[in-house]
């Protein structure tokens, strides 16, 4: 368990985002609560991977307010992975170092922390081999390993098994699995309701950039409250 003050609960209020005069999310309030998988569903063009931007920081929105218990350390203890994983032009384990020193973590440090994600997620054999030349889910297994040799007590996820196989998805789910009992927080966006009712504890549904419901997962996906969110469990819900 983490022994410093939690950055949670993250309090989203009233929060939205515009471009080019067009609103693509708006009016979104939830609360991210402590230790807890959370998965955003909805249908294409929703807003689901702009709200996990918005949480992340990388966006900054138009409206409303992303709100840390302690924004001060927020930054150092959150990470994200996406669905197409970013990988620098170094090894295997020249990714992994380098995020560690992004993150301030002195040489020794980075090697040990380095070290032991490539033995923990089975990246051995790959270690030396260039990153962008690996396949699909073995670039997925480095994002999740360089992400959790960051430590975060936060980890969204966008859409993270999207382009892989049903082996390699399987994998990833494992390694959400045990990052939740590990105590970190999950915030993830899926298309695959299958998926969502394997993982989520919680659920934020969302339609047209709006959010029509929140809650505890096996309420969702037993009486979904909505109209939208029950035409979607049904296939039926389109963009």
């Amino acid at each position: 368990m983490r022994a410093e003050p939690s950055i949670l609960p993250l309090d989203i209020s009233g929060l939205g985002y515009a471009r080019n005069g067009t609103r693509l999310l708006g009016g979104v309030t939830l609360r991210v609560r402590p230790n807890r998988r959370l998965i955003v569903l909805g249908p294409n063009g929703a807003g689901k991977s702009l709200l996990l931007r918005l949480c992340h920081g990388l966006i900054e929105p138009t409206e409303g307010h992303v709100l840390w218990a302690l924004p001060e350390l927020a930054s150092r203890r959150q990470a994200m992975v996406f669905q197409k994983p970013v990988m620098l032009r170094r090894s295997t384990r020249g990714n992994l170092e380098a995020a560690l020193a992004l993150a301030g973590l002195p040489r020794p440090a980075r090697r040990s922390r380095s070290a032991a994600a490539i033995e923990r997620f089975g990246l051995a054999p790959l270690a030396t081999r260039p990153a962008r030349l690996l396949s699909g889910g073995e670039q997925q297994r480095l994002a999740m390993a360089r992400a959790w040799s960051l430590r975060p007590e936060v980890l969204f996820l966008d859409e993270p098994c999207a382009q892989l196989d049903p082996g390699a998805t399987r994998s990833i789910e494992a390694m959400i699995g045990e990052f939740s009992r590990e105590g970190m927080t999950i915030v993830m966006t899926t298309h695959d309701l299958g998926q969502a009712r394997r993982l989520a504890e919680d659920i934020v549904f969302l339609d047209r950039g709006r959010l029509v419901e929140s809650g505890p997962a096996e309420t969702f996906f037993r009486e979904p409250a909505s109209e939208e969110a029950r035409a979607f469990l049904a296939g039926n819900l389109l963009w």
